[in-house]
């Protein structure tokens, strides 16, 4: 199916044109949008328009055109049949295929291979669109397929969170309270087990808040998201970041393997979170193993000293059999990890230069805990009060990481084994 574009633009250029609109009625049939069927069959995309919606007031007296989609109940003129195309979706002569081969015992993998396609693209097309008989069991009817399909093809749709307000209801609800889309999904899952209209995934949920023109969710929840952007933004490399020179470091490749697999508690993961023009900063303490969150107040700076005195009072909170280990980056706030291990008896391991994975868990609470202080803000403004209600707070969240336990719930499990 290949044509040229036509030359002559002038007066009478676009009559004669019986097989390119038969072309473009086909291409619309198979899914292609109106600019592309435009394209391939070489007309303007005026013309094609005009040809898919009719025109009911053309200029000179002529004859008005009716559109290629007829009013219910009215038969469409018969257009001049071109042979089949490949295409996207599958077509009233690929399902009487299907039906005849079902009818034949044929497997769903030899029909797919028969048209070309992916076994789960038949096996999906029967599952939807086949019939219940009245005496049990089902039918398969390419003709009612057809239909079916068709109906279902036309877009945008109202999506499930739009059409259920109690569904709805639920996710605004728990957005507002901070939690993240693949919670809330987890959620509705446990609280409504037998009720899959009230089960979406997180992706529906991103999709609700961001896809223009979806209205399904309020707009400004998406500044309750970690992130609180109104749209996505998609990956970017992380900058690359120089090694800083920290006297008698111990490199992470030193650490003992336990800490590794976190399959014993008390190796612990930390780093600050800096405020505006780097003046202020929390510090921010994670459990490798429960993901319990603890923040350090800095009241009179980040530097070296300062942070040292605030780590050692902060781990005193805890038992000291929750205190194996604690792994931090190269930075210069650490340059007195020395004297902290001295103190505290607790061995500091520093990341390789570039490498945030290796304290995973840290910085996934990093991001969290911009929701509470956002860059480019005071944090010297926050008191341990403050600290104490936000590290609650994310401790009582449920995390998937532990099968949808909540932090505080496996750390009160830890303490009462060791007492």
């Amino acid at each position: 199916m290949e044509f040229e574009i036509r030359k002559n633009r002038g007066p009478g250029g676009g009559r004669n044109m019986a097989r390119e609109r038969a072309a473009y009625f086909l291409l619309m049939e198979q899914g292609y949008s109106t600019r592309e069927a435009a394209r391939i069959v070489g007309i303007n995309l005026r013309t094609g328009k005009r040809w898919r919606n009719g025109w009911h007031s053309p200029p000179g007296g002529r004859k008005a055109v009716p559109p290629i989609y007829p009013v219910p109940g009215q038969v469409p003129a018969p257009v001049e049949e071109l042979p089949p195309t490949p295409s996207r979706y599958l077509q009233e002569h690929d399902r009487i295929h299907i039906a005849d081969r079902l009818r034949e015992k044929a497997s769903v993998r030899q029909i797919a291979a028969e048209l070309g396609r992916s076994p789960s693209t038949i096996s999906r097309e029967i599952r939807r669109n086949r019939r219940p008989m009245p005496r049990g069991g089902f039918s398969y009817q390419p003709f009612h397929a057809h239909r079916r399909a068709e109906r279902r093809r036309p877009r945008p749709k109202v999506g499930k969170i739009g059409q259920n307000p109690e569904l709805r209801d639920f996710i605004q609800d728990h957005l507002a309270m901070r939690w993240s889309p693949e919670q809330i999904c987890h959620a509705l899952r446990a609280r409504f087990p037998d009720r899959p209209e009230m089960h979406v995934t997180h992706e529906t949920i991103y999709q609700a808040l961001y896809v223009q023109g979806r209205g399904e969710l309020r707009r400004e929840l998406t500044r309750a998201l970690r992130t609180g952007r109104a749209r996505r933004r998609p990956h970017r490399q992380a900058h690359k970041r120089a090694s800083r020179a920290i006297k008698d470091m111990v490199l992470i490749s030193e650490r003992p393997a336990e800490a590794a697999d976190r399959a014993v508690p008390g190796h612990w993961e930390g780093d600050l979170i800096i405020g505006k023009d780097g003046r202020s900063a929390i510090g921010t303490l994670v459990e490798r193993s429960t993901r319990y969150v603890m923040l350090v107040h800095l009241p009179v700076g980040h530097s070296a000293i300062a942070t040292r005195n605030a780590l050692a009072t902060t781990v005193q909170t805890l038992p000291r059999h929750l205190w194996r280990s604690l792994t931090w980056d190269q930075g210069s706030e650490m340059a007195a990890h020395r004297a902290f291990t001295v103190a505290t008896d607790i061995p500091v391991y520093f990341c390789d230069p570039a490498s945030p994975w290796q304290r995973g868990s840290n910085e996934n609470t990093n991001g969290l805990l911009r929701q509470y202080f956002p860059k480019g803000t005071d944090l010297a403004a926050h008191t341990p009060e403050d600290l104490t209600a936000v590290a609650a707070e994310l401790n009582s969240r449920p995390r998937k990481t532990l099968g949808w336990e909540t932090p505080a719930k496996r750390l009160t499990k830890l303490l009462a084994t060791a007492s």
